[in-house]
């Protein structure tokens, strides 16, 4: 399961003074699609037996076409950069699902911290081997 799709859909809470989904809601996204994909690879158990987390170190995100209320929207994301020592590059694709318009793209790279110490640590196979990587001529 390279690409991992979560279905949202924009509620009335999510929009701001301008009319459409505000721009702090697609980082939520961001961070629910990746925490659905890890669960659904047994990532965030395996994270967890190591007594680690991921926690965001930066995110990016460029909007292209506004969202509103009652939009249904596919975040899609998938890993791109495994290698690493510590930490892991995931990119992101909001999709409009009525005409299929790109909303949005996005990465954020997460930094593998022990939970004990707060600090980063290597991220073991068991981990990392959760995932399989998609090469950047291979992103949808």
């Amino acid at each position: 399961m390279p690409l991992f799709t979560l279905p949202v859909q924009a509620s009335e809470l999510d929009i701001d003074g301008n009319g459409h989904v505000n721009n702090i809601v697609y980082v939520q996204w961001m961070q629910d699609a990746a925490i659905a994909h890890s669960d659904a690879l047994g990532c965030t158990a395996a994270t967890s037996a190591a007594g680690c987390c991921w926690v965001a170190r930066s995110h990016h995100i460029e909007y292209l076409r506004p969202a509103y209320a009652g939009d249904r929207i596919a975040i899609i994301t998938w890993i791109v950069d495994a290698t690493r020592k510590s930490s892991s590059v995931r990119r992101y694709k909001m999709v409009r699902d009525t005409d299929g318009a790109v909303l949005a793209t996005g990465e954020t790279l997460w930094v593998f911290v022990d939970t004990q110490t707060g600090r980063p640590r290597s991220i073991p196979p068991e981990v990392i081997g959760c995932f399989e990587v998609v090469p950047a001529d291979e992103e949808s």
